[in-house]
């Protein structure tokens, strides 16, 4: 059962069926510098993550959902990271498969995840660091009620150059 779900698509735990849409977002070499990544997760790692994925947030400071469709297919991933139940706060972080990037899936997994980080996290801030020519993530961010609270100057080295990097925040009223 998906508790976390509207009409358009549900958030669910990752599971085994889930490794080959996970292997292929993660090794997107396009989205790479998005994700401050430089090599390749092999399928047996991703394996391994999905098994301890029974590990609680609170002992992981992190946990992965999976982006499914009405058909409960995988359209991509979530994530809840550097979680810090002192402080009510985590990261937000969002991939979709490319097929369905611009299509409301991104913008509905983040309402998703911040209803739920705040119900049952006791979340009182959500944080996005957003590629500054990220203008999809960042459209998808500021329409879920996220504004840029700084500006990291020259944070990201990639295409032999360095790129901005905007920090987004949604606060939750107490």
């Amino acid at each position: 059962m998906n508790l976390i779900k509207n009409d358009i698509l549900s958030l669910r735990a990752v599971e085994p069926d889930d490794i080959d849409a996970l292997f292929e977002v993660e090794n997107n070499l396009e989205l790479w510098k998005y994700s401050n990544r430089s090599q390749p997760y092999s399928k047996d790692l991703l394996q391994n993550y999905i098994s301890n994925a029974h590990k609680g947030v609170f002992e992981t400071r992190q946990v992965k959902f999976t982006v499914a469709n009405l058909n409960n297919q995988p359209v991509g991933f979530i994530d809840l990271f550097d979680f810090e139940p002192l402080h009510r706060r985590a990261g937000v972080g969002i991939i979709l498969k490319k097929e369905y990037i611009g299509k409301g899936y991104g913008r509905t997994a983040i309402k998703l995840v911040g209803s739920h980080a705040k119900e049952y996290l006791n979340i009182h801030s959500l944080f996005a660091n957003i590629e500054a020519d990220n203008k999809k993530s960042i459209r998808a961010f500021e329409s879920c009620g996220y504004r840029q609270v700084g500006l990291k100057k020259a944070w990201n080295f990639y295409q032999d150059q360095f790129h901005d990097e905007y920090l987004y925040q949604k606060i939750y009223s107490l």
